[in-house]
């Protein structure tokens, strides 16, 4: 039985869980590995599954936002994932980036604004953890809110050895929610953010200011 605080704890835990085989297919910037496990089930039997796995290290995104001009900083660039979007391949995201060994969240989030948007974060405002995707992927992403200067937000940025070619937009923070209203803004992390924005907006635009 989980022993996690909250309003819903879990059935079961990381204990009810035997892995029995644990293959690499792949490995390349992620690794893609096959993976055979038995768990406990409902009913009080056991399940045995074979499940393919993309697994990727932990992230880092955050949304920038100032609460002075009440204005957020988001950033443009291509994505593989998306190379089939009916829209566009070009998507309006959050500064994010991969956890290295030895980093901290708190480095990463100031590392990768830094490098996707050219800007210095203030006050950080850890928002929640989550997986985007469990039913294949192996990722956990720390997701923040961080004060910035809207105003030095120009230009293009990324790092050219790692192919990233990315475009800084601010925007009033309204037209950030008309556009996760209408679709626009159509990533998981952007939306999670920007719908945490919509209920905490006026307690950061009185703390941070």
């Amino acid at each position: 039985m989980s022993t996690k605080k909250g309003h819903w704890q879990p059935q079961f835990d990381n204990q009810d869980v035997i892995l029995e085989e644990d293959k690499l297919l792949t490995q390349g910037f992620y690794q893609y590995r096959q993976m055979t496990v038995t768990h406990r089930s409902f009913n009080g039997e056991k399940i045995t599954v074979k499940r393919d796995l993309l697994w990727r290290p932990n992230a880092v995104a955050v949304l920038l936002y100032d609460a002075l001009a009440d204005k957020v900083v988001m950033i443009e660039q291509f994505r593989i994932g998306t190379y089939d979007h009916p829209s566009s391949p070009w998507l309006l995201e959050l500064v994010a980036g991969i956890v290295e060994p030895g980093e901290s969240l708190v480095e990463v989030a100031r590392r990768e604004t830094l490098e996707e948007s050219g800007l210095q974060i203030g006050q950080l405002q850890h928002i929640y953890k989550f997986t985007p995707s469990p039913g294949g992927v192996r990722e956990y992403i720390d997701l923040f809110c961080a004060s910035v200067n809207a105003e030095q937000a120009l230009g293009l940025h990324g790092l050219a050895d790692e192919g990233e070619d990315i475009k800084v937009h601010v925007f009033d923070t309204q037209r950030a929610f008309s556009m996760l209203k209408d679709g626009s803004i159509d990533n998981a992390p952007a939306i999670i953010a920007l719908q945490w924005l919509q209920l905490h907006r006026q307690d950061l635009q009185e703390s941070w200011r």
